[in-house]
């Protein structure tokens, strides 16, 4: 039988800023929101806007999947159908950094490798900052509804101009969402060790850095969705954290930008800690 032994997990929080309008949509029923055409996703106690761990990991997932060259290879049944990637075969998930991080779908008949392949990531929801200073500034605007804006758009009719206007719910630039978290595991599978768990953690910091420079959520290519990850610690909690024989976990690195933080050194720090 397959043995997993969690060997430590590397903690990464921050915050998040919308450097533009940030649009993750929700779904219009039982909102309140006087009939804004694409409403945003909303907290259902406190209303307030948030990011849903789902839309990070996604995003990250997507990005990273183009970074690699991976072939979208597998259809979602929607309409229309969402084309994903995941490895058919498990030599090739093996070497996959973004399948190994971001995990396969379970109990496909046709792959039965894919049984005890767990995710090594995960992403929490990201509230609305309760203490940051851009989060009073939103309470105290009069924005066109609680902590967004409305943004008009028009579809401009290419033969006879005519245009057809929506309205588009944004939270404003400037916006703070913290803390944001996000959890790797560190498995070792059938005592091959964590060698390649290490050596992957760099690609998570990757998909990171490409959401920064692409966008997230929706009408990214109008302008919104720029985000930044600010204020980022990276924490290592190794088995004997967890087991009391370590008091503290080992900080891997801290920076006010994702830029400042030196994920190449990571590794070694890694080794160094998770036999302590």
């Amino acid at each position: 039988m397959p043995n997993l032994t969690l060997t430590g997990k590397v903690i990464i929080t921050g915050s998040i800023e919308a450097i533009t309008g940030l649009h993750i949509g929700g779904a219009a029923a039982g909102l309140d929101i006087g009939g804004i055409d694409n409403p945003v996703i909303r907290h259902p106690v406190t209303r307030e806007p948030y990011i849903p761990g789902s839309s990070l990991r996604g995003k990250m997932r997507s990005l990273l999947d183009k970074h690699l060259g991976l072939e979208a290879n597998k259809s979602i049944q929607r309409q229309p159908p969402v084309r994903v990637h995941e490895c058919e075969k498990e030599q090739d998930y093996l070497e996959c950094a973004a399948c190994q991080i971001f995990g396969v779908t379970p109990g496909d008949q046709r792959r039965d490798w894919t049984k005890l392949k767990p995710s090594r990531l995960i992403v929490r929801d990201v509230l609305l900052s309760q203490t940051h200073e851009a989060t009073r500034r939103l309470r105290e605007a009069k924005t066109d509804l609680p902590f967004t804006e409305v943004k008009w758009e028009a579809a401009i009719d290419r033969i006879t101009a005519a245009a057809v206007p929506r309205q588009n719910e944004r939270v404003p630039a400037g916006a703070v969402f913290s803390p944001f978290e996000m959890v790797y595991n560190l498995f070792d599978l059938n005592g091959t060790g964590v060698e390649k768990d290490i050596q992957w953690l760099e690609y998570l910091f990757k998909a990171m850095e490409l959401l920064e420079d692409d966008y997230l959520g929706g009408y990214g290519s109008r302008g919104a969705g720029k985000i930044a990850f600010r204020e980022v610690r990276v924490l290592l909690k190794s088995r004997a954290y967890y087991e009391g024989k370590v008091l503290e976990p080992v900080v891997l690195g801290e920076g006010d930008t994702l830029r400042d933080i030196k994920s190449d050194e990571f590794a070694d720090k890694i080794r160094q800690n998770l036999g302590d």
